[in-house]
C-alpha cells in the first residue's frame, strides 16, 4: 500500500535529496513544499509568530494536500514545528529529533559531551535546546565561522573544508551536524576525529532521520541513517 508523506524545506537544494532518502526501498509518495522566506526570516530575526504561522499553513495545506505523515527539514525553523504539530491531525517530524536522542545515547557511554556545530547562528538555539531537552549531557554549540558566507559565495570547497576543521578540533564524544547541508565535510574529517566523536555510528548532520512505514506495526515511525567507518577502529584512530 503505498503511503503519502508531506515535506516541508526551507532550502530548495535539499528537496530532491530529502525525496531519494524518503523513497529509497519504500513505496511512498511525496509531496513536496518549498518556502525559502522561513530561514530567511529565522536568520534574520529568529522565529518569529509570523514564521510559525507560515509552518502552521504550509503543514496544514500538505495534510489537506494528503499527507499522512509530514518531515520538516530545517533544524533553523524547528520550534515553530513543534507548536505547529498539536493541530496538525498527523504526525510532524521534526528532522533534528530523533539525531538528538541519539546523540545523548551515545555520549552517556562517554564523559556526556555533545558538540553542536552550525553554519548559521539561527540554528543553534533550536538543535541545542532540542538536545538538552532529549537527556542529561553537556552541550557546546558552536557556528563555524566563514563556512556560511562561503557557500553563499559558491565556494563549498572552503564550506566544507572549515566544518571538517571544526569537527576535528571538538572535544566531544558526539558531534551533532546541525544542518542537511554541512554532511558533505564529513568526508574530510579526520579517522581520529570521526573515530572519537561517534565512536561507531556516525549520524550525518540533518539527514540523520527519515519518515519510513512499518507494514509491521502500520505506523508511521522515523529512524536514524548512520554512516559506519569499517575500517576505523577506537584503538588505533589514526
Amino acid at each position: 500500500m503505498t503511503r503519502t508523506a508531506g515535506i516541508l524545506h526551507t532550502v530548495p537544494a535539499l528537496a530532491p535529496v530529502f525525496h531519494e532518502l524518503v523513497t529509497r526501498g519504500n513505496d511512498i509518495e511525496v509531496i513536496h513544499a518549498v518556502d525559502p522566506r522561513l530561514l530567511a526570516t529565522a536568520i534574520r530575526e529568529g522565529v518569529t509568530p509570523e514564521v510559525t504561522a507560515l509552518v502552521a499553513e504550509h503543514i496544514a495545506d500538505l495534510v489537506d494536500a494528503g499527507a499522512e505523515a509530514i518531515l520538516v527539514t530545517c533544524s533553523s525553523i524547528g520550534e515553530a514545528v513543534d507548536a505547529a504539530a498539536a493541530a496538525a491531525g498527523v504526525p510532524v517530524i521534526r528532522v533534528d529529533e530523533a539525531m538528538a536522542h541519539r546523540a545523548v545515547e551515545l555520549a552517556a557511554a562517554g564523559s556526556g559531551r555533545i558538540a553542536v556545530l552550525a553554519t548559521l547562528a539561527a540554528t543553534l538555539g533550536p538543535t541545542g535546546r532540542l538536545v538538552e531537552r532529549a537527556g542529561t549531557a553537556d552541550v557546546t554549540a558552536l557556528v563555524v565561522e566563514g563556512a556560511a558566507a562561503a557557500r553563499a559565495a559558491g565556494d563549498t570547497a572552503t564550506h566544507d573544508r572549515l566544518i571538517a576543521e571544526a569537527i576535528d578540533a571538538a572535544d566531544a564524544d558526539v558531534i551533532l551536524l546541525a544542518q542537511a547541508s554541512m554532511a558533505n565535510a564529513v568526508a574530510l574529517a579526520s579517522p581520529r576525529s570521526l573515530c572519537r566523536t561517534a565512536r561507531r555510528d556516525w549520524g550525518c548532520g540533518s539527514w540523520n532521520v527519515v519518515i519510513t512505514y512499518s507494514d509491521t506495526s502500520g505506523a508511521w515511525r522515523c529512524i536514524g541513517l548512520h554512516h559506519r567507518e569499517p575500517n576505523t577502529r577506537r584503538e588505533n584512530p589514526d
